[in-house]
């Protein structure tokens, strides 16, 4: 096999190998594996370049040929898993989010771990989450980590930021009720009524949720904790709020 390609250091390699760690000053990003570009794709993401060391084909992409040592030696990754591609990064407003009916958002407040965020994403996709909120948006939903634990979702659930008071307006004028995670909460969950239109909203798992979002939600309510610990992760959190949600409404 002809590889165009056989060196780390070529200009395209090295360039390459920035966006697989996160890069973002090109407001490009790299996915890596054949499931995942797959999924992009279907999402119906075009690819701006694509590399591969020929040992997987990928319907309607056709990859500039690396050497596999060198792809390996790029990859975010130990191994490449056979082929890289870049896509445009792009990001919703809130204001481009449609709510369905009845609305199911998923909103993370101070996620600073990219693997809970696309965590919540997987949850958000298997759900049919209209869209998934991070307040205050510092986190980067095209980090290879959210990427790689989304499994893809990060491909086909609308992810918009914001500040507090931002989707505090925002929910207010679609009529969306924001229903928060607090460990001090009265009322459970499983008392709560999500078969409305609804935002349910977890914090950060080591501070929970500020002041702030607290005083901005509508209810209030916590997660049985049967044991010691007193906290859970933030995006287990969010799928036992999401999931309870989805019951009630079936």
């Amino acid at each position: 096999m002809d590889f165009e390609i056989t060196s780390a250091a070529n200009p395209r390699m090295k360039r390459l190998a920035r966006l697989a760690r996160g890069d973002r000053d090109e407001g490009l990003f790299a996915v890596e594996g054949e499931r995942l570009v797959r999924r992009a794709l279907a999402a119906g993401l075009e690819p701006v370049e694509a590399y591969g060391d020929g040992s997987v084909t990928v319907e309607g992409l056709h990859p500039v040929l690396v050497a596999p040592g060198v792809l390996d030696r790029v990859s975010y990754r130990e191994r490449s898993q056979g082929v890289i591609a870049i896509f445009e990064r792009r990001r919703s407003d809130l204001e481009d989010i449609v709510p369905g009916e009845p609305a199911l958002v998923l909103v993370g407040e101070g996620l600073e771990k990219p693997g809970n965020l696309g965590a919540i994403l997987r949850t958000g996709d298997a759900v049919g989450a209209d869209a998934v909120i991070t307040v205050p948006g510092e986190i980067d939903v095209f980090n290879p980590n959210a990427i790689r634990a989304s499994t893809g979702a990060v491909f086909t659930v609308p992810v918009a930021s914001g500040t507090v008071a931002e989707t505090r307006m925002w929910l207010g004028r679609h009529g969306i009720e924001l229903v928060a995670a607090d460990p001090e909460a009265t009322r459970t969950v499983w008392e709560a009524d999500l078969t409305g239109p609804v935002a349910l909203m977890v914090g950060a798992e080591d501070v929970g949720l500020t002041e702030e979002a607290r005083a901005a939600a509508d209810v209030l309510v916590s997660i049985p904790m049967a044991g010691s610990v007193d906290s859970l992760n933030a995006s287990v959190s969010m799928a036992i709020l999401a999931y309870e949600a989805v019951r009630q409404r079936s």
